[in-house]
C-alpha cells in the first residue's frame, strides 16, 4: 500500500475510447481498473463530472471500494487563446455554447458530490484552464464564480488544478476562495533531467506554499512518461527507467514533507495527443493501456506482469 500522501490521477480510456467521441469504458472495465488500483491506492482523482465519473463513483460504491475522490469539474474554454499552439481559437456561437455546458457541468459536479458524500472527499472546479498554453482558456473572474456555486452547494472542500505557473499571477484573487491550492508539477516539460527532478519539483511546491502560507498546497499531478517523439521531450529522456526514478523519489518526498501528491497516471490513454504512437501525451501511465504494470509497478503487481 502506498503512503497516506500518494493518490493517483486515473481516467479510464481504453483503445477506441475517448470522451471526445462519447465512447466510454463499460462497468466490467472500470470495476477491473478499480480493483487494480485498490491494491496500492485509496485517494484516486478524477478529471471531470460526466458519464465516466458518474459510472467511476456508481461501482466504488457497489464494491465497497475504500477509496477517497478528488472529482472534477471539466470547464471548457470561455474566450479563445490564440496562444495555444494546437488550436485554441473559438467563435463566439462556440463560446457561449462553452460557457452553457460548463454551467451544466458545475451542476453535475454539485450532484455527484452530493449523491456520493462518503465517496467524494473534495471537488475541483476545473483543470488547466487558466494557463496561457491552454486550449480551454476560462477567465479567473468565471472560475471565481464557479468556485462559489459549489461552495454553496456542496460540503466537501473546493480546488481548483492548474499548472504551477498561474498561481504566481493571475490566480491569486482566486486562492482565497479556495478551501486548498492544487498545483502540476512536471520536470520532464521543462527540459529537467531526473537526476535535477525531485530537486525542481520541490522548489515549485515550496515556492507556492511560502506564497500561500494559510493554505494548504496538493500536488495533483506529478509523473514522467515513458516514450516521446521529441515534441517538447527529448526522447533520451523519456523512459521506463527514468520514471522509476522519479516516482520514487517523488513518493518519499510527499511523506517526508507531508504533501498530498498525485500521481499521474494510473493507465496510458492511446486518444490523447497526436496520432504519433510516441506521442508523449499517451504514455504517463502507470500500466499500460492493457493493464500490465510498467517497470515501476512490477514490484507491486508481479501477478499482473505480461
Amino acid at each position: 500500500m502506498s503512503s497516506e500522501f500518494e493518490g493517483i490521477c486515473y481516467s479510464g480510456y481504453r483503445e477506441g475510447q475517448s470522451p471526445d467521441s462519447g465512447v466510454y469504458p463499460s462497468d466490467a472495465e472500470i470495476e477491473e481498473d478499480l480493483r487494480i488500483l485498490a491494491r496500492r491506492w485509496r485517494k484516486l482523482r478524477l478529471y471531470d463530472s460526466g458519464p465516466h465519473a458518474e459510472l467511476v463513483l456508481a461501482a466504488i460504491e457497489r464494491l465497497g471500494l475504500p477509496f477517497e475522490v478528488m472529482l472534477g469539474a471539466y470547464i471548457d474554454a470561455e474566450v479563445s487563446n490564440p496562444r495555444c499552439a494546437w488550436g485554441g481559437v473559438y467563435s463566439d456561437e462556440e463560446l457561449e455554447a462553452n460557457r452553457i455546458k460548463n454551467g451544466a457541468e458545475i451542476d453535475r459536479a454539485i450532484d455527484l458530490a452530493n449523491r456520493y458524500p462518503s465517496l467524494v472527499a473534495s471537488v475541483s472546479a476545473g483543470n488547466e484552464a487558466t494557463v496561457d498554453w491552454t486550449d480551454h482558456l476560462v477567465p479567473v473572474e468565471r472560475v471565481i464564480e464557479y468556485v462559489r456555486r459549489l461552495k454553496a452547494a456542496i460540503r466537501q472542500p473546493v480546488t481548483f488544478c492548474e499548472n504551477h505557473v498561474p498561481w504566481f499571477g493571475e490566480l491569486a484573487p482566486l486562492v482565497d476562495e479556495l478551501d486548498f491550492a492544487s498545483i502540476h508539477v512536471y520536470p520532464v516539460w521543462e527540459y529537467c533531467s531526473v537526476d535535477q527532478a525531485i530537486a525542481l519539483t520541490d522548489a515549485q511546491w515550496r515556492k507556492i506554499a511560502e506564497r500561500y502560507p494559510d493554505k494548504s498546497v496538493v500536488i495533483t499531478e506529478a509523473g514522467w512518461t515513458t516514450r516521446s517523439n521529441g515534441r517538447g521531450i527529448d526522447p533520451g529522456n523519456a523512459s521506463a527507467e527514468h520514471q522509476i526514478r522519479y516516482y520514487h523519489e517523488l513518493s518519499r518526498w510527499a511523506e517526508e514533507h507531508e504533501v498530498l501528491t498525485y500521481v499521474f497516471e494510473a493507465f496510458d490513454e492511446p486518444w490523447k495527443g497526436s496520432p504519433d504512437p510516441d506521442e508523449p501525451e499517451k504514455h504517463w501511465g502507470m500500466f499500460t493501456v492493457d493493464r500490465r504494470p510498467k517497470p515501476v509497478m512490477h514490484d507491486h503487481f508481479p501477478d499482473l506482469r505480461a
